[in-house]
């Protein structure tokens, strides 16, 4: 796989890592409600949702990894479906939740996906 494609799937899966620790070890504190404009109630209430939510980003960060190690024949077709899928999850979260999941989450994956399909 050409270096771009390496640089940004890696990029996307340590988002994806982060995401994880935020949802499913750090819902409740202070910085992660900031971040996701929730109250402490709101945290509270929803902490096992978001436990299981981190847990599907790790399953997308654990697939690209996996892409990076996985050599050029299976590399490149794993950066594309998990690029794809991140992409999608950012689409309608972008539209259903806030549309800074259009930047944060779906730009990376969007460039990871059309590097992975120009440059292989």
């Amino acid at each position: 796989m050409h270096t771009i494609t390496l640089v940004l799937a890696a990029v996307v899966a340590l988002e994806h890592v982060y995401f994880l620790y935020l949802e499913m070890f750090a819902w409740t504190q202070p910085r992660t409600r900031k971040a996701f404009g929730t109250t402490a109630e709101f945290a509270e209430a929803t902490k096992s949702f978001a436990g299981n939510q981190g847990l599907y980003n790790g399953f997308l960060a654990a697939g690209l990894i996996w892409a990076l190690f996985a050599g050029p024949v299976l590399g490149r077709p794993l950066v594309i479906f998990f690029a794809t899928c991140v992409l999608v999850a950012a689409i309608y979260g972008g539209l259903t939740v806030k549309r800074s999941i259009l930047l944060i989450q779906g730009l990376p994956a969007a460039l990871c996906l059309l590097s992975a399909l120009v440059f292989g």
